[in-house]
């Protein structure tokens, strides 16, 4: 981006369940002359398109490396467990991790949550993919724990979810490898954080000086007196201070 004559770009990657949206629109807005490509990669390989240079910055799953990468974190999400429209749990707002733990709880190879191993019963083998184990929880062959996110993302008409109280959560951040912070990763930060464009960690252009007054001069270039009569914007003192004293007028004769 900087030190050659490409035409600036910038790369975002992002993890699924996250949503760059609003801030691509305000991007869009601000800088509509640097084109922003979005590139979206399960959640375990988005470190490494950026080590590898195939994006600037990332929305991206804590934790992360930070001898590496530098990262601001987003939010935190609430963790549901998906189950189909007719079991016992969605008569419920809220369940716990004992409560599901005479359920089969599918764990799929691409868990974001972290966990060695969810509660409930162990499925026969583990799905590839979440989008898998969405389709096995339609099918009845388990439950699922994710982040909402990702429950909205896979969601069905069948299915539905209720918060787990007690399970681990994901945090969504906005990271960039530190040794890149470009002055177009730092304009994609002040949108994060809502900074406005006139905010002074912006790279908002240098406002000229204002110009000086000017003092009136001559001809010769020395300044110039007042006019005799007109007015210097001083006020005068009252009293014998004044340019003139007032005259008192004759006494009248008496007769």
């Amino acid at each position: 981006m900087t030190g050659t004559d490409a035409s600036p770009s910038f790369r975002l990657v992002y993890v699924p369940g996250a949503t760059p949206a609003k801030w691509v629109r305000i991007w869009n807005e601000r800088l509509p002359d640097v084109p922003l490509t979005l590139l979206q990669v399960p959640a375990a390989e988005a470190p490494g398109a950026l080590r590898g240079g195939e994006a600037d910055a990332g929305l991206v799953r804590l934790p992360v490396d930070r001898t590496v990468f530098s990262a601001i974190p987003l939010y935190t999400e609430t963790t549901v467990v998906v189950v189909p429209k007719d079991h016992v749990v969605a008569a419920v707002d809220e369940v716990s991790c004992d409560d599901l733990a005479d359920e089969v709880v599918l764990h799929p190879l691409d868990d974001v949550l972290g966990w060695e191993r969810p509660p409930g019963e162990p499925a026969f083998e583990r799905p590839a993919t979440t989008e898998d184990a969405i389709e096995l929880v339609a099918a009845g062959v388990g439950l699922l724990v994710v982040p909402q996110s990702l429950a909205r993302l896979y969601h069905r008409r069948d299915l539905t979810y209720r918060p787990v109280v007690d399970a681990p959560k994901s945090s969504v951040a906005l990271s960039w490898p530190e040794e890149a912070t470009t002055d177009l990763v730092e304009d994609f930060i002040g949108i994060v954080r809502g900074r406005t464009v006139n905010s002074t960690r912006g790279r908002t252009p240098a406002q000229p000086p204002a110009e000086p007054r000017r003092q009136r001069t001559d001809a010769a270039g020395t300044r110039r007196k007042p006019a005799p009569g007109k007015s210097t914007g001083r006020t005068p003192r009252s009293g014998s201070g004044g340019p003139k004293a007032a005259r008192r007028g004759k006494p009248r004769r008496r007769s």
